[in-house]
């Protein structure tokens, strides 16, 4: 399987997971330039509701490490980027809104293995 079928069925299972927690996916794959964000929800489980920001990351085994251990300090700028233009664009500046991330292994003939890291980082 491709990099690209790999991360996109990490996508489809992080989505279904998350909708299986009450979640409401508002967005996939939102871009502003170089920017992404792979899934952005709607969280009711909290006091007021959240807006977040899911970053998944998808791997086929260990031998690079898990796969939340991905998400570096570059590509969180990169995320955070996007969700700066994602809450100007949508007018929602100053909402609660946190980032997540997804973290999926797929092994053949197992059930994928899916954890969920909320507030993951932040703003600094």
């Amino acid at each position: 399987m491709s990099n690209q079928a790999t991360g996109k069925q990490g996508e489809d299972l992080a989505a279904s997971f998350l909708e299986s927690q009450a979640y409401i996916i508002f967005e996939r794959n939102y871009r502003f330039e170089r920017a992404e964000v792979d899934l952005i929800c709607f969280d009711p489980n909290t006091r007021r509701g959240e807006l977040v920001f899911v970053e998944v990351k998808t791997r086929t085994g260990l031998e690079f490490g898990r796969p939340e251990e991905a998400v570096s300090e570059a590509k969180q700028r990169n995320i955070i980027r996007a969700a700066e233009a994602y809450l100007h664009e949508s007018r929602m500046e100053g909402a609660m809104c946190r980032f997540d991330v997804v973290s999926i292994v797929l092994v053949a003939d197992e059930e994928p293995k899916i954890e969920h890291f909320k507030n993951a980082f932040w703003v600094r």
